[in-house]
C-alpha cells in the first residue's frame, strides 16, 4: 500500500478528488476559497476592532481553517513518509528553457538558484521573494481570490467574474514566463 501512494499517480486523480471535494461543498452550501483563511485569521487575533473589513463572524468559517490545518498536515506526512529522494522529472525541453535562463536541473523540487537558503540571502534572492510575496498578496486581494479559488471554485460555480480572473491569471503567466523572467534572470 505505502508503495502505491509513494508512486506518481496519474493526471486525471487530482481532477476527480477536485471534482469530489467541490461536489461536496456545493452540496452543503459551502464556498470554497483558500486565501480567505487569512482574512479569517486576521479576523480571529482581533483585526476586526481596527479595520472594518476584518469584523465578520469568523467562526462560521472554522471549517476553511481546518482545511488549511488539513493540508499542512498532509503536506508534512506527505514530504516526511511518502516522498523519496529522487527529483522531478523533466522534459528535455523544459531542462534546455531552465538551463538558457541560468537556472540547472533540480535536484528536488525546485531550482536552487530561487529556492535555496543562500539564494533568499542574496539580495537579489530576498527582493525576488519579498516582490513575489508582495505580488501575490496584493493580486489575491485585488482579484476577490487566488488562482485556484478562481479556477476551481469560481468556475465551478459559473461566476463570470473567476473567468475573467482565470483568462487573466493565464495571460499573466504567459507574460512573466516569456517576458519577465528572461529579463530578471
Amino acid at each position: 500500500m505505502l508503495d502505491l501512494l509513494k508512486q506518481p499517480w496519474p493526471w486525471y486523480t487530482s481532477g476527480i478528488v477536485i471534482f469530489l471535494v467541490m461536489a461536496s461543498l456545493l452540496f452543503f452550501g459551502k464556498s470554497f476559497g483558500f486565501s480567505s483563511n487569512f482574512r479569517t485569521l486576521c479576523a480571529a487575533c482581533g483585526a476586526g476592532k481596527k479595520v472594518k473589513f476584518f469584523d465578520f463572524n469568523w467562526k462560521a468559517q472554522i471549517w476553511n481553517l481546518m482545511f488549511l490545518v488539513g493540508a499542512i498536515i498532509g503536506g508534512f506526512i506527505s514530504h516526511q513518509f511518502l516522498s523519496d529522494s529522487e527529483a522531478v522529472r523533466l522534459s528535455q525541453a523544459t531542462v534546455q528553457d531552465l538551463s538558457a535562463l541560468g537556472f540547472s536541473a533540480p535536484k528536488g523540487l525546485q531550482p536552487e538558484e530561487i529556492f535555496s537558503t543562500q539564494a533568499l540571502f542574496s539580495p537579489k534572492g530576498f527582493l525576488i521573494l519579498l516582490g513575489g510575496g508582495f505580488l501575490i498578496g496584493f493580486g489575491t486581494r485585488y482579484a476577490g481570490g487566488c488562482t485556484s479559488g478562481h479556477a476551481i471554485s469560481g468556475l465551478s460555480n459559473l461566476q463570470l467574474p473567476s473567468l475573467i480572473a482565470v483568462i487573466g491569471f493565464f495571460i499573466g503567466g504567459l507574460v512573466m514566463t516569456h517576458v519577465f523572467l528572461p529579463l530578471i534572470f
